[in-house]
């Protein structure tokens, strides 16, 4: 099998195909095996009576490829689990499939050579799993986390730590700072091969964004023959551009790197295309299943088996098997005149008939699709997504989807209505409908957030609802935590931060006591820290008072019943689109925790290669404590003209 050298000097040689059968003479011992995914989202849809498990099935075939073909290690690229609370169900359901597939006697042929009391400082047991003497582990699991998965609450914890604490995974790659990042890679060594694993946990992309131009974002490199490692960097963040800082550019990325491995993206892209400004190669394996019903969530869903043996690499995809299908298709009502005209009395059963057709040919497809592998569920996904503009009107879907209640996983959201509204070129004609905003279909691979939607709606507001003392960007933020998170007092905590502050400020100042000068004044110092690391800030410290306000044992979350996946219809005239896109999750906000920013390459004669602990102490930024409770407010419910007498103290 031909190999790609990592720098890309020969592009054909990235084959994909068939596995090769076990004791192949390519897998020597200086050749190190990899099982890469993503994206596999352990108990979407759970409750669903039909998918619900279409996550845990999946799973299971992907961790039998990884030890049918004897691999040294799995790489995982992030989101995990879909909830950032998954349930019971969930977590016992993946420890039950790590145990049965992970662990064992099959010895494991590589070696760490970096610190890992650096590589691992968060863990209650900094070193990797597969030397730890209490456990057998035959193929360790190294992941970062998502952003669905991100760690959150006042000890700033999410699932994978506790899949690491009870020795079944690896989680590595959590920054401990938002103000600069050292990212210091693990050392590994099999043979003569020499691989720097470095990896970034999910943050919120402007955020990352903002750190990367500022050169806040460091990736150490090896102090010994650092020319000979293989770099592999693992990253959980947007690929495609969702706006002007919404992303991450490859070209921020060091170009040392051989391979990146990007998680987040759902789109299957598992063949490395090469980057020709930074010369590294770059996999978007995708996720394991169907999260949304969008055209990128169509295309084959695969994990990798990669190879690396000095600086070459080779990379096969393996469909997965399991994977429901998924068939989408689109219909433009106006690109069919000739059948459809608008003032025929019985244009809508004309319409009904000809979906019910496209339906059925889909439904044909899926039929003979399955009829080749036994092994995909029997009932498929279906999407038509019917653009109604020029006149049309949409029938009554959930009616039409009862006809297929016994053939579809989906049966309430097969047909998705939508038309195109024209831009509109004046200014006071931009007010926004919240409600129709969120009716409104997200573009392909681009998922609205509460974020978003608050600071979209505020910036075009009428002037008397209008936010004077706090900034849109930071609400909207506050109310993601409130969403995502369940911070219940984000939003309150917010608020009375940035009175007190405001206060202070106008304090400072010396302001008179005049309604015009302070609400002048006001104005300022909230212009003066929009869109600043200020204001950042200062939401930061909010939520972290928040988290503060947490008891140690909450009772399980409120919003975990809820299908939040569940599409509702509405036939409102006044709204652009009929079906309501489902809910999606922000990126991850989970506050950062400490990691040590030393990358030298110990070879200590610690069985777990710990390396020099105390030197590695010394360079730890130390963990974060949750705060105490701050004392209430005198001046919790008061506005800024109830300060008068603050402002004479």
């Amino acid at each position: 099998m031909p190999w790609c050298n990592s720098r890309g000097f020969a592009s054909s040689a990235v084959v994909r195909g068939s596995i090769p059968e076990r004791g192949s003479t390519e897998d020597d011992e200086n050749t190190f095996k990899i099982l890469i995914a993503t994206d596999i989202h352990l108990g979407y849809m759970e409750k669903d009576a039909v998918r619900g498990n279409d996550t845990f099935v999946t799973f299971d075939e992907i961790l039998k490829y990884a030890r049918d073909n004897e691999v040294d290690f799995i790489l995982l690229g992030g989101d995990l689990f879909h909830d950032n609370k998954p349930s019971r169900r969930t977590l016992h359901s993946c420890i039950e499939l790590l145990r049965k597939h992970c662990m064992g006697d099959r010895p494991i042929q590589f070696e760490i050579l970096s610190d890992q009391a650096v590589n691992f400082s968060l863990s209650k047991f900094p070193w990797v799993n597969y030397q730890d003497e209490n456990l057998n582990i035959s193929i360790p699991v190294f992941s970062v986390h998502g952003n669905h998965d991100d760690p959150t609450g006042a000890d700033a914890l999410c699932a994978l730590d506790i899949l690491s604490c009870a020795g079944l995974i690896n989680h590595f790659g959590r920054a401990s700072s938002v103000e600069k990042i050292d990212i210091s890679p693990i050392l590994m060594q099999k043979g003569r091969t020499q691989i720097a694993l470095y990896g970034l946990g999910s943050i919120p992309d402007e955020r990352l964004y903002r750190m990367f131009v500022n050169k806040q974002v460091t990736m150490l490199r090896p102090k010994e023959d650092e020319d000979k490692w293989f770099n592999l960097f693992v990253i959980h963040q947007n690929r495609s551009k969702h706006g002007a800082t919404n992303y991450i550019p490859e070209q921020f990325l060091d170009d040392f790197l051989d391979l990146v491995f990007w998680g987040h993206e759902h789109e299957c892209k598992i063949a490395p295309e090469r980057n020709e400004q930074q010369l590294f190669y770059v996999t978007q394996p995708g996720s394991s299943i169907v999260t949304s019903l969008s055209p990128g969530e169509a295309v084959r869903k695969h994990v990798g088996l990669l190879r690396i043996k000095g600086k070459k690499m080779n990379l096969q995809k393996i469909e997965l098997r399991t994977v429901r299908k998924f068939f989408i298709e689109d219909v433009v009502l106006a690109d069919y005149e000739d059948l459809f005209h608008p003032d025929n009395p019985k244009v809508l059963q004309k319409i009904e008939a000809f979906c019910f057709e496209k339906v059925e040919a889909m439904l044909d497809l899926a039929e003979q699709e399955q009829l080749a592998n036994p092994q995909q569920p029997d009932k498929p996904l279906i999407r038509l997504r019917v653009d109604y503009s020029g006149g049309y009107e949409p029938f009554n879907a959930l009616r039409f989807s009862q006809k297929f209640v016994d053939r579809v996983a989906n049966p309430k959201d097969i047909i998705h209505f939508f038309r195109h509204r024209e831009q509109k070129d004046k200014k006071e004609d931009e007010n926004i409908n919240l409600h129709s905003l969120i009716a409104k279909p997200p573009s392909e691979g681009m998922m609205l957030r509460v974020e978003d939607l608050v600071k979209q709606y505020f910036e075009t507001a009428e002037k008397n609802v209008q936010l004077s003392l706090l900034t849109e960007r930071g609400m909207g933020k506050a109310v993601q935590e409130f969403v995502d998170k369940e911070e219940r007092d984000a939003i309150e905590e917010l608020v009375k931060f940035q009175l007190e502050k405001t206060q202070r400020f106008l304090k400072e100042r010396r302001i008179d006591a005049v309604e015009d000068k302070i609400d002048e004044e006001v104005r300022r110092f909230r212009e003066a820290k929009k869109n600043t690391a200020e204001e950042d800030d200062d939401v930061l410290e909010a939520i972290n008072r928040a988290k503060s306000h947490r008891p140690l044992e909450e009772p399980s979350a409120a919003f975990s019943d809820l299908d939040v996946d569940m599409l509702e219809e509405a036939n409102a005239d006044d709204l652009d689109e009929v079906v309501l896109a489902h809910t999606t999750r922000g990126r991850g906000r989970g506050r950062p925790r400490g990691r040590g920013d030393q990358t030298t390459s110990s070879r200590g004669t610690s069985r777990r290669g710990r390396g020099s602990t105390s030197q590695a102490e010394s360079k730890l930024t130390g963990r974060g404590r949750g705060r105490k409770a701050s004392a209430p407010s005198p001046l919790k419910n008061a506005s800024i003209l109830d300060c008068k007498n603050f402002l004479n103290c």
